[in-house]
This record gives C-alpha cells, structure tokens and sequence, in this order.
C-alpha cells in the first residue's frame, strides 16, 4: 500500500515537472498551425517578433525580454527564405532593445523586394519603432502606440546628456562628462541618419527629414508613447485594417499565470441588447 502511495506521489510530481513543457509545445502547435492558415489567405511569409515579460518558474523574478542579435539572426534567416516577390508580415510586440539588432531586422526589411507590413495588436516601442519605420505599411490597433528612437546613453537619453553639457560651466566639466557628451552627439547624428535612410524610398525627403528630426532628436521622453491619431498626424503610412488573425496570434502568447490577476472578464462579445419594441 505505501508503495504504491508512493508511485501515485511519484506520478503527481512527473507530471507536474512536464506539464508546462507540454502546454508550451501545444501553444507553438497551435501558433504554427494559425501562421499556415493566415500565409495562405494572405499568400505572404508570416514572421512574429513578440517579446513576453518571463517568470522563472522557480525563483519568480520576472525576466524582461528585448531585440537581441538573436532576434535578428532568426528574423534575417526567415526574411532570406522568403521569394523575393513573397510579401511579409511582420508581427511586431516589442518594448524595443539593442540598436544594432533592430537596425538589421530594418535594413533586412527595406531590401525585401515585395511589400511588407509590420502589424502592431499592442506596442513597439524604441527599436520596434525603429523596425516598422522601414515596413511599406505599419497596421495598428487603434489603441496600440509607436515611441521615439531616441538613442540612449547608459540610463539616461543622449539630447539630454548633451542639454546639461550646455547648461555647466565649461572650466568644471570633468572628463567623464566630456566623452560622454561626445558619445551621445555621434549616437543622436547617427540614429538620425539611419532613420532617415529608412524613410527616404517612401517619403519625400523633406518629409523624411522632418521624421527621423522629430523620432531621433528627443523631442519627447524615451517612453512617450505615439498613438495611432498621433502617428497619422505625423504623416506616417499607418493603418487601423487589423486583421482578427493577428489578435488571435498574441492570444496563443500568454502572460506567466500570477497568484492573482490584475485584470479581469469574461472572454467574450458583449453587445449591447436589443431594444424591446412596443
């Protein structure tokens, strides 16, 4: 009797130790699986960039997660499996991360020959942004955002390293300030460059002036975000033509469970009902 007590116990513990190894294989599954059906109704590559704040299962410190060079040699390797004249849609949910690797994912994107669309259900922040400048089209939910590609210096933003070097007393300016004042105007010079690069074949060259002056320059903080309304006003080529396959795919990239949820519904349609008739 206790041995087979302990069997069950021994059972109870293996099958908690695989089960979420086996919930992750059946939400790739289920991912692989909406991927085929959105490339055959659209006949396009489908690619997801999509970064999940992680808990270690163990431990329970949160893991953030950001565009690495990774990321960018996968994206790369996907964009030269693609026909030249395969379209692509880009899945992008990212709160940004390193330059180089966004800046690669964007060139790699600008030389595909067919249209890409980068669709946006939530947020790319930073170098997300950076990516999607570089798309033929941006597709935003309504409620998603943009932010600026401000370049920034350790923890603080490049224009800002630079607006307090104005500010001091040039004799009591130490070395350490000096060279990083220096660091920050190449990095805002060069991001400003890129930018402009990445918006030259489909804007006008005053009007891509004026974006990669405005995204580059730390006209607002790192984290400001730019709304739809926002970027349409800007003059950006962005629209709200969502397709409901794109949401289901963000779907099937759930969150770590918490112990309790901060937010709450019931996941499904609600409609206002019918008036009663007289």
């Amino acid at each position: 009797m206790n041995m087979d007590f302990s069997m069950i116990i021994w059972l109870i513990i293996i099958l908690m130790m695989i089960q979420p190894a086996l919930k992750r294989k059946m939400m790739e599954q289920a991912r692989l699986r909406l991927m085929h059906k959105i490339e055959k109704q659209r006949q396009s590559r489908v690619i997801l960039l999509v970064h999940r704040q992680e808990t270690m299962s163990f431990l329970g410190f949160p893991l953030l997660r950001y565009i690495d060079i990774n990321d960018s040699e996968e994206v790369i390797r996907a964009i030269r499996l693609t026909d030249p004249d395969v379209p692509i849609d880009l899945l992008l949910h990212t709160p940004g991360g390193l330059v180089l690797a966004s800046l690669q994912i964007a060139h790699a994107i600008k030389r595909h020959p067919a249209k890409v669309t980068v669709f946006i259900p939530h947020y790319a922040m930073s170098g997300g942004t950076l990516i999607a400048l570089a798309a033929d089209e941006i597709v935003m939910d309504e409620n998603a955002v943009l932010g600026p590609v401000d370049p920034q210096i350790g923890q603080y933003p490049a224009v800002s390293v630079l607006n307090v070097l104005e500010q001091k007393d040039k004799n009591r300016i130490d070395d350490q300030t000096l060279i990083t004042a220096d660091i920050s105007r190449k990095a805002i010079r060069q991001v400003k460059a890129e930018v402009f690069e990445l918006l030259r074949p489909k804007y006008e060259q005053e009007k891509a002036e004026e974006l990669a002056e405005l995204l580059s320059k730390g006209h607002w903080t790192h984290d400001h975000p730019i709304t739809f309304e926002d970027a349409k006003k800007l003059g950006l080529h962005v629209s709200s033509d969502m397709p409901t396959e794109f949401y289901q795919l963000m779907n099937l990239f759930p969150q770590p469970v918490r112990f309790q949820p901060s937010v709450q519904y019931i996941p499904e349609p609600h409609r206002a009902p019918r008036r009663m008739r007289d």
